[in-house]
């Protein structure tokens, strides 16, 4: 009998790329705002009446990190109470949770990538948020699994690299951010990364829940990257490197959160892509 897992959030980067992927490996339903509304509890437990599901992936999250700052009681709703509610619905009706979360529960003071131990120290409401979400899994269920990424882009939705894409075919120059660094995460690998978890705990090969943490391989400033997507569109567009304190911004972004991902490829054998390889794939999809 085929898997029968529920994806959240599927209008964005991450749901779309498991669209595309896991809809011909599993038994998918795809669900977003219009079929179960995480800001509604009423609506979250509606939506899994006379339904049951293998796997729940929490793609879904309020990821407005600026606006968050004074949207802070719809942030908390989405990123933490929701996750709250779909973990007591999983452990009711014993579905297996892989939430996704982000490298925001950091503080980013370091200068060595971030372990899975590491003490988070969030800096923003939506990395407070999403670490009130984490903890709701944690102390519900004992079988979940999350998953910590940053910086994610692909060629759906809206995100860093289609944005800088855009505006340096727009304008001469561009202000971009150095003194913010971390690792670049293609949707695309990550929701291969999901599938990959899943289909381990689904052959009995592999089955360690827990905190893991997922992105491509190295790491890079806002500005580096900037100048790497104009160089491959070949531009002359001017990248002039703002520090953090001049680029003001409602939220208070880390300024290193590289995360250590050696946990997850130990366990699950993976191959993580370099940024560089990953971000020439999206770069030459996103290619008219």
């Amino acid at each position: 009998m085929s898997v029968k897992i529920l994806i959240t959030g599927s209008k964005g980067q991450l749901g779309s790329e498991l669209h595309r992927m896991a809809g011909s490996i599993f038994q998918c339903t795809f669900v977003d705002l219009e079929e179960m509304d995480l800001a509604d509890d009423k609506s979250i437990h509606s939506f899994f009446d006379g339904k049951h599901f293998d796997f729940i992936v929490n793609c879904a999250a309020y990821t407005a990190v600026d606006r968050a700052e004074e949207d802070s009681v719809l942030a908390y709703r989405i990123n933490s109470d929701a996750v709250k509610s779909l973990a007591e619905i999983c452990l009711a009706k014993k579905i297996r949770l892989i939430h996704i979360s982000t490298d925001y529960v950091f503080d980013g003071s370091g200068n060595q990538p971030i372990p899975e131990t590491a003490l988070p120290h969030p800096l923003s409401v939506y990395g407070k948020s999403k670490l009130g979400g984490e903890k709701h899994v944690l102390e519900i269920l004992k079988d979940a699994y999350i998953i910590r990424t940053a910086w994610v882009y692909s060629s759906f939705g809206k995100n860093f690299v289609k944005t800088i894409a855009r505006l340096a075919k727009e304008r001469d120059s561009l202000g971009v951010v150095y003194d913010q660094i971390g690792s670049p995460t293609y949707a695309k690998d990550l929701a291969g990364a999901i599938i990959r978890i899943i289909q381990e705990i689904e052959s009995s090969q592999v089955d360690k829940p827990g905190i893991y943490h997922y992105t491509n391989e190295g790491a890079i400033s806002w500005y580096d990257l900037a100048h790497f997507i104009i160089q491959y569109y070949k531009l002359p567009t001017r990248i002039n490197p703002i520090p953090t304190e001049e680029y003001k911004t409602f939220a208070v972004r880390p300024a290193f959160s590289v995360l250590d991902k050696r946990k997850i490829k130990r366990t699950f054998g993976m191959d993580i892509p370099h940024w560089h390889v990953s971000l020439l794939q999206c770069l030459n999809e996103l290619e008219p």
